[in-house]
């Protein structure tokens, strides 16, 4: 490992490092939206093109719910099957259901058993080609055919695989791809997993002498203002059986495509192996990778036989170092930052787990606006298409590998397959990743079951060791809790990592350090409600790094988690029993809409100075007793001044603040003022009795209101308000937008307790993929051209298809204005 110590009882971690991201492919895509159209087509099957080295095979494929072993044969009949472009994602095009055996931790989703078949024409000049598939993520226990033959079974869904097809193709005629998916044996994850092949597929097409799978790995070092040194090393893999001579060429070049540094070296490669070769290129007045400045090279490796080019892979890059100790905490390019982090489950809300490339990047996008600058991918590797909008967009990683080790959580858990597996999956995920420069961190696990075990230090040191010889430019972590008095027993658990990740302990931190001096904490896993604690503890110990929240958004599955809950409704925590129709989690600072929820904004005005004036109303208690919380919730606070039938009753308004004092005011007229220092954690709460009208707080420094927000009573809801993320989109069946239905007065204010009974249709080039609200209690479908508002709200899920044009939402309800949307298609 590239570790720099430092002084006695302190430890220092240092990584010069660039890392380079998995370039995007544009995958092509038929569309189906399972009840609103139909979808004709015709299954034949696919001609791929003879010279690409990557093609996508995402598009039209066969489905069918249920086991059909006879799948696997070429005669087999599926003209009765489902046509459909991946990724796809089955349990989300179901109904929660009470009696679905994925149960409160999969949110009461249906899973079962899937088959998918593929067709397609091999070119005959792939002969005397590799040809390999890739699949980038299934869940699970998918066994893979090609024309019949097995080439494997991979059980973990979360994980990436890729199987060697040429010896079984037949070129210039049909071949045929069967999957057969096994997600029956329940329960087997803590959340939402979703059923599928639910992540892209692609073709790998190489001659016999090529660039390895995940075969290129770039570090820099030597980093400074004047030049960065980076270290290009390719696994170039021979196929043949003799010696061959070819010439390897890498071509470096910045954002404006002007030429950044390039080598060229002759290679004598063995017969039937592989070799790694190392180049040395130097960088001229690098731009540096950071959150604020995302700045990202290109290089371009070739392979060169006879003056030829035979292999050619182009990844973007970011320079960047990162170091680690506790006298200076975490430093990015030799700059002190502190983790504002929340943790994220990989679901999409109503589209599931499906992982457009779109949808993972407003993941992202919301990320970043709610003012985090760091997230932890919960419990698994994620897409490559959140990775690569993490480097696009300026978003530290961490990136985790495994819920559980040896020690089952769940029945039918990854705890079965460890000991055959973790090699496979943790290697997938360090070779697959290891170039992102966003990726700053290694998990190998979460609230590990034997920790308590002499047997987990071995098994993390096993793992951490592992990751270590893959990459040595990162430091390991794992997410570490207590859940009783046993606390220092961890100590030599915690020694085998280079980071030490508390989950929900962070109070133990400055004792801690006490004991082990040299320990470097990040808080994995915190309360919402701790926010204020857990930015106080990372402000004043400079060991403490950062803290990431769970979560930062709402997620599918583990039920309940978040509640809060009202008079007659059962007590109790999520894990304790089943709270259906509750079947997500609504402890996320932003919910499955996309809307902050007022801790978000709380959260980002500890942490940024960006934002320094919020306001929002607490919910009040119904007069038949009081709200009640469970241990991830805050209280329910809207950002909402219409409250009828509370006409005179005392409501509390709080107000977060980066200024000395906050005024109210109720319809002009001064309601007090009230300190918003550090000693009042930047908060003030106003007791005002209810009235209709206009609500203003007021940021005051040196006597002078400096800033205002207002919240202003809503009247009778009269129309539907559409509003798109992207009124253009890409005609190529894959490309979203994401558009936010509200319910309006006249005047335009939102009327936060419309709960309308939405109708949606769509014309043109377009489906809608998915339908949501936020509500974790409706177990209306979200594949769907109908959706109740709640809190006067709604989300509709536009797909494109392959042709352009314009694509007209409607959306209706009765005793409301309907509105419409027009997006255009574009190639």
């Amino acid at each position: 490992m590239r570790c720099r110590y430092f002084p006695e009882n302190s430890k220092g971690l240092k990584y010069n490092s660039f890392l380079s991201s998995t370039p995007m492919i544009k995958c092509i895509k038929i569309p189906l939206t399972v009840l609103l159209l139909v979808c004709f087509l015709t299954g034949a099957a696919q001609t791929l093109t003879p010279h690409n080295r990557v093609q996508t095979f995402d598009y039209n494929w066969k489905f069918a719910l249920g086991d059909h072993p006879d799948a696997r044969n070429n005669n087999f009949n599926d003209a009765s099957w489902r046509n459909l472009d991946l990724p796809h994602d089955w349990s989300i095009e179901g109904k929660p259901d009470s009696l679905n055996t994925t149960g409160n931790d999969g949110g009461y989703f249906p899973a079962g058993t899937g088959w998918y078949r593929k067709k397609f024409m091999a070119p005959t000049a792939w002969n005397g080609k590799r040809i390999s598939i890739f699949f980038e993520g299934v869940y699970m226990n998918s066994e893979v055919f090609i024309n019949g033959r097995s080439l494997g079974i991979h059980p973990y869904g979360y994980s990436s695989f890729l199987y060697d097809l040429t010896k079984h193709l037949i070129f210039g005629k049909e071949n045929i791809i069967s999957v057969r998916v096994d997600n029956s044996q329940q329960k087997n994850c803590r959340w939402y997993s979703g059923s599928g092949i639910y992540r892209h597929v692609k073709l790998l097409v190489t001659a016999p002498i090529h660039i390895d799978h995940w075969g290129v790995a770039i570090t820099t070092a030597e980093i400074n203002k004047e030049k960065a040194t980076v270290a290009i090393r390719t696994s170039i893999k021979n196929e043949t059986g003799r010696p061959q001579s070819i010439l390897l060429n890498t071509q470096l070049t910045d954002q404006s495509f002007k030429p950044a540094g390039n080598n060229s070296l002759t290679i004598e490669l063995p017969a039937n192996g592989v070799k790694e070769i190392t180049q040395q290129l130097t960088v001229n007045n690098p731009r540096l990778w950071s959150p604020e400045t995302p700045v990202t090279y290109k290089a371009q490796i070739q392979l060169i036989k006879g003056g030829t080019a035979i292999d050619n892979i182009s990844q973007d890059f970011g320079i960047r170092s990162i170091a680690f100790d506790v006298q200076n905490g975490f430093r990015l390019n030799g700059k002190k930052i502190i983790l504002n982090g929340g943790c994220m489950h990989h679901d999409n809300g109503c589209l599931g787990a499906a992982a457009y490339d779109r949808a993972e990047t407003r993941k992202v996008e919301l990320l970043r606006s709610a003012g985090f600058n760091a997230v932890r991918t919960s419990h698994n590797p994620p897409s490559e298409a959140f990775l690569n909008a993490c480097d696009r967009l300026g978003m530290l990683v961490i990136d985790e590998s495994f819920d559980g080790w040896r020690e089952k959580k769940t029945t039918n858990d990854y705890a079965t397959y460890f000991d055959d597996w973790w090699q496979r999956d943790l290697g997938a995920m360090v070779l697959r990743d290891r170039n992102h420069p966003s990726i700053i961190m290694w998990s190998i696990g979460n609230e590990i079951i034997e920790r308590k075990s002499p047997d987990a230090v071995k098994t993390a040191n096993m793992l951490a060791g592992y990751v270590r010889q893959l990459d040595a430019t990162r430091p390991v972590t794992s997410a570490m809790t207590t859940w009783d008095k046993d606390w220092e027993i961890f100590d030599p658990l915690f020694a085998a990592h280079d980071i030490g990740g508390y989950n929900y302990q962070l109070h133990r931190a400055p004792a801690d350090h006490l004991r082990v001096p040299s320990r470097i904490i990040v808080q994995t896993e915190s309360y919402p409600k701790d926010a204020f604690a857990n930015w106080k503890l990372v402000q004043d110990n400079p060991y403490i790094i950062g803290d990431f929240v769970w979560t930062a958004m709402d997620y599918l599955g583990e039920s309940a988690i978040g509640r809060y809950y009202y008079p007659g409704e059962p007590d109790g925590e999520h894990w304790e029993k089943n709270f259906y129709p509750w079947h997500g989690a609504y402890c996320g600072d932003i919910d499955l809409t996309g809307w902050r929820k007022p801790i978000s904004h709380y959260r980002e005005l500890l942490y940024n100075d960006s934002t320094r004036l919020y306001m929002a109303v607490k919910e009040p208690n119904p007069d038949n007793g009081p709200i009640k919380l469970t241990s991830w919730a805050v209280w329910p606070t809207w950002e909402s001044w219409t409250w009828t039938g509370h006409e005179g009753k005392d409501m509390q308004v709080e107000v977060y603040a980066k200024y000395p004092s906050v005024r109210l005011y109720l319809n002009d007229t001064l309601i007090g003022e009230q300190p918003t220092g550090i000693e009042q954690q930047f908060k003030a709460v106003f007791t005002v009795p209810y009235a209709p009208g206009l609500l203003k707080a007021a940021g005051v420094d040196n006597n002078k209101e400096k800033q205002s927000v207002q919240l202003k009573t809503a009247g009778k809801a009269v129309r539907i308000k559409l509003t798109a993320d992207h009124a253009t989109i890409q005609a190529n069946g894959q490309d979203l937008s994401f558009v936010t239905v509200e319910i309006t007065d006249g005047n335009g204010n939102i009327q936060p307790n419309a709960d309308s009974r939405l109708l949606f249709s769509i014309k043109g080039p377009g489906v809608i993929a998915g339908v949501d609200n936020a509500n974790l209690k409706d177990t209306d479908p979200y594949v769907s051209n109908k959706r109740t508002a709640w809190k006067g709200r709604a989300l509709v899920v536009i797909k494109s298809t392959h042709q352009p044009g314009n694509i007209e939402l409607k959306a209706s309800s009765p005793g409301l204005s309907g509105s419409t949307v027009i997006l255009t298609a574009i190639k």
